[in-house]
């Protein structure tokens, strides 16, 4: 049965609605939320942006920015426009097929695209119960080469596209991108400690970019006692408590 829930990214912040049944408040979303580098006044489109949490992540950090939010299921959209309205933000919630280009906002209308994708092909990874969670997981609904065709029709020329990623499928990550000319720009792996392999990534990418790739150094989710690392903490507004 849905559970619907509230919560807060730090007191006096911004709150937002959550159902456990569509999309939980994962650490993904915040280490993407943390990743892009933002100026006022960018046009962002979150897609498969689920209830919107990615897009108030952002306003977070900068409050000017343009969000848009395109995703398939009803229910995540009429959170995402709850959590828009609770916040007072204007932000524009689409219910919207990514792989249906009449669907989405007109071509080139932003500066960066964002994406917490579905991690697994279809048919691989642990499947949930529940269908929301399952198309959230799995490429029934979107797959990889989808997405990136339509954050590359979405983006200007010389937009950033940003998203996290599972870290197997990095060489299959590089080869779509730059299918469809979204060079590689910036690539940054997360580690639980200084010693663990990488379990995630988060990469941006540049429309019509040259090449040349920088890995930065690695996001580590703890330090070395065990506990959360200062940048982790920062990541989830800790140091806003």
């Amino acid at each position: 049965m849905p559970v619907e829930k509230m919560d807060q990214l730090w007191p006096g912040g911004y709150r937002f609605f959550f159902d456990d049944t569509l999309f939980q408040p994962g650490t993904d979303s915040f280490l993407l939320g943390a990743f892009p580098r933002l100026k006022p006044r960018l046009r962002v489109c979150d897609l498969g942006a689920g209830t919107g949490l990615l897009g108030l992540l952002l306003l977070a950090r900068e409050p000017s920015l343009l969000v848009t939010n395109v995703e398939l299921q009803s229910a995540a959209v009429e959170l995402a426009r709850r959590n828009a309205q609770l916040n007072e933000l204007s932000v524009t919630c689409l219910q919207a097929d990514l792989r249906d280009s009449a669907q989405l906002p007109q071509a080139g209308s932003f500066d960066l695209v964002i994406s917490n994708p579905p991690y697994f092909e279809q048919g691989t990874g642990v499947s949930s119960p529940h269908p929301a969670r399952a198309a959230a997981r799995s490429e029934a609904t979107c797959t990889l080469q989808e997405l990136c065709a339509a954050a590359a029709r979405l983006l200007t020329y010389g937009g950033r596209f940003a998203l996290v990623f599972r870290t197997e499928r990095l060489a299959e990550l590089l080869e779509t991108l730059r299918q469809y000319r979204l060079e590689p720009k910036r690539l940054r792996f997360v580690q639980h400690t200084a010693h663990a392999a990488p379990s995630l990534l988060l990469l941006e990418a540049r429309k019509g970019g040259h090449p040349g790739l920088t890995v930065e150094a690695p996001l580590l989710l703890q330090d070395p006692e065990g506990t959360p690392s200062e940048e982790y903490n920062a990541i989830y507004f800790r140091n806003k408590e």
